[in-house]
């Protein structure tokens, strides 16, 4: 018989090191998690080929006496968890790493070097020490030179283990993983300095950042001051008292400061940086109305849970977490991102200016090879042009109020009757962000002078955007119709999610769907009764819809996954009831619609991310023709 024996201490801590140091970007992750927890206030990392031969992490932190020293490069060895906790503290972690596995396994499969000194006041004449570990090869602590803190240097990372070498990227791609690695830490500790120095260059250095603006001014200085100039405040907050409260807080970017991948979306979960499908999902269900299905915003989250209501201790490398109750976060999430997008009222991104009228520089050819780019360019940039004013829409079908109201006025028919304006007409355009109607290009498109300039309105996206923002506010304010099935569909699910349909009919119900138990359950299924569903959604198929609902519930806690779909399909009806292109529009028609945009939030695009409208403004125009 083969025989079973223990491994030892060095093949253990070389698979350890597999485990936790993946890659250059995982080993200064760990280390300046521990210069984080260590207080430091500067941390300044420096690279040789990409991490390859060196990695140097230095820090101003609290240090470590040579006592410590000794036993921070044995394998689960750590200050972060309390003794003799009986496993309660795993479910109560306040700091980055708790592991203790970080310094033993680099050790293992590099030549690592540690020097610290400590902070203690009380021994002004108290030394550095040092000590060294290579491939697992522990030497003795012995005294050095060196100021307050920790100074950890790592090199020729994975001699000891050469297969794992040839695993490695490019040295150009290991910087990039490091740095994207330090820039999420710095977004998620702005008080913090971060450098980072690469093969005797600077990368970047960050200085501390203090005071109530001190997080936008860290994002401002990674993400770039574009989208600190075009960010909005988050902020949402559930829970009765300070134990349980949960808070949610950051920056998201307006829908007009869009980019063509999702790399842009971070989240920060209780000072730890991760990456989450949650965010993701959320983000989507938050801008659906706002942005195409091929742009993403950029934004910045924070999120500040109770450390007993978080599961840190998911994977080795401390990227994932998983949360108590993740339907609530989901919640606020969504809920954060569109209240602050309500906010933000008429603003739109101050790069739109300077984009769009790149587009109408003379001696721009773009040829058949360039049109990918030029798609992108469209969706980027006209996708920009957007109106969001915080007015409520009417909630009736038709014109609004506002429209209807200015359209009696004495300006109204003149401004209609004569084409010459006024001057007490131009005076009067100040106060209408679309201005007057003009004309009406191609049975389209409606040409309308604003007093600074002029703006483009497609007809049928705007209008379907109004249309759409009615349509969500009857929801909103009378509920959602119901439809009674003439003959009740039976819906044979598994045990598990029919149980789970059940448990939340009282919520199904506000969302117009109406089921009952339908006898016991036999052979792990069982069958649920419909008796009303959601009236737009008459005539679907209601069996795939359950069973996607319990799924739904099942991974996000809440149905608010059909909550979107509904708002999805309410887009969908609105497209086809809104006005055609191809009609032609009299006078009225035109600036009653430019009135309702107006009064319309988000009425910069269509429910499908189609523009709605294009502004130029008169000194752009002036500039395109040299009169400036």
């Amino acid at each position: 018989m083969v025989q079973i024996r223990r491994l030892s201490e060095e093949t253990i801590n070389r698979i350890a090191a597999g485990e936790v140091v993946e890659r250059p970007a995982s080993a200064v992750k760990e280390l300046v998690e521990n210069a984080i927890d260590a207080r430091a206030t500067q941390i300044n990392i420096s690279l040789g080929n990409g991490g390859k031969s060196l990695i140097l992490v230095e820090d101003n932190g609290h240090g470590m006496s040579a006592d410590a020293l000794a036993l921070a490069i044995e394998r689960h060895a750590t200050s972060k968890l309390p003794e003799g906790d009986g496993g309660n503290r795993m479910f109560h972690i306040a700091s980055l790493g708790f592991r203790g596995e970080a310094l033993p396994s680099i050790g293992a499969v590099a030549h690592l070097s540690l020097t610290s000194r400590t902070a203690d006041g009380d021994n002004k004449t108290d030394n550095a020490h040092m000590v060294r570990v290579d491939g697992g090869e522990v030497s003795s602590v012995a005294p050095a030179a060196g100021g307050i803190g920790t100074r950890v240097e790592v090199r020729d990372l994975f001699f000891a283990t050469p297969a794992r070498l040839k695993f490695l990227k490019s040295d150009r791609a290991e910087t990039t993983a490091v740095s994207d690695i330090l820039k999420r830490l710095a977004m998620a500790h702005p008080a913090i300095g971060f450098s980072l120095t690469s093969d005797g260059r600077k990368t970047f250095a960050y200085p501390p950042e203090t005071g109530a603006d001190g997080q936008l001014k860290r994002l401002g200085a990674i993400l770039g001051r574009d989208f600190a100039d075009n960010a909005v405040p988050v902020m949402a907050e559930r829970g009765d008292n300070d134990e349980e409260t949960v808070r949610l807080y950051g920056f998201a970017g307006l829908p007009t400061f869009n980019h063509a991948t999702a790399q842009k979306q971070y989240l920060v979960v209780n000072g730890r940086p991760v990456r989450d499908k949650l965010l993701n999902g959320a983000v989507r269900g938050a801008y659906q109305d706002f942005l195409a299905g091929n742009r993403h915003p950029a934004l910045a989250l924070f999120i500040d849970v109770p450390s007993g209501a978080l599961d840190v201790n998911v994977h080795p490398a401390k990227t994932e977490v998983r949360f108590k109750d993740a339907g609530l976060i989901r919640s606020m999430i969504v809920g954060g991102l569109r209240a602050a997008l309500a906010e933000a009222g008429h603003r739109a991104s101050t790069t739109v200016a300077g984009q769009t009228m790149a587009a109408f520089r003379p001696g721009m050819n773009l040829n058949v090879g360039d049109a990918a780019r030029q798609g992108d360019f469209a969706a980027q940039n006209i996708n920009a042009q957007n109106f969001q004013a915080p007015i409520n829409p009417s909630s009736a079908g038709g014109m609004s109020e506002a429209a209807a109201e200015w359209l009696s006025t004495p300006q109204a028919a003149a401004a209609m009757a004569d084409s010459a304006l006024s001057p007490a007409m131009s005076s009067s355009l100040a106060h209408l962000p679309l201005g007057l109607a003009r004309a009406q290009l191609h049975e389209t498109y409606v040409l309308a002078q604003t007093h600074d300039g002029f703006v483009i309105v497609d007809q049928h996206a705007a209008h379907e955007r109004l249309v759409y923002e009615r349509m969500k506010t009857q929801i909103a304010e009378a509920g959602i119709k119901r439809q009674i099935l003439l003959v009740p569909e039976i819906a044979e699910l598994e045990e598990d999610a029919a149980v789970l349909l059940l448990t939340r009919a009282e919520e199904l119900a506000d969302l117009g769907f109406v089921i009952e138990d339908f006898g016991p359950a036999q052979a792990g299924r069982k069958a649920v009764m419909l008796r009303e569903v959601p009236a737009m959604l008459y005539g679907a198929d209601l069996k795939a819809m359950l069973a996607d609902m319990a799924e739904e519930m099942r991974e996000l806690g809440a149905g608010l996954a059909l909550k979107e779909k509904l708002e999805e399909i309410a887009g969908t009806l609105a497209c086809h009831t809104s006005v055609r292109a191809g009609r032609r529009l009299n006078i009225d028609e035109m600036n009653a619609l430019l009135r309702d945009m107006e009064a319309t939030p988000n009425s910069g695009q269509c429910n499908h991310g189609r523009p709605t409208y294009v502004e130029l403004k008169l000194n752009d125009i002036e500039r395109l023709f040299g009169r400036r």
